[in-house]
């Protein structure tokens, strides 16, 4: 039986693409709004998501 390859699941890293800033920036943007409009439980969930793409704004920047 021969190996078969597939790229479903595969990803692809936004850091790598040339508007990458601005994907980053409009992620971060739209998790801020969510932690400001969501339940609580989801509110500390977007937080950390848009923690972790400051995050790499920073260093990109």
């Amino acid at each position: 039986m021969n190996n078969q390859y597939c790229r479903v699941g595969t990803v692809t890293p936004i850091t790598s693409g040339s508007q990458a800033i601005s994907i980053l920036e409009f992620r971060y943007k739209n998790f801020m709004e969510k932690a400001s409009n969501g339940d609580t439980h989801l509110v500390e969930f977007f937080k950390r998501k848009a923690q972790s793409i400051k995050k790499v704004l920073e260093s990109l920047g």
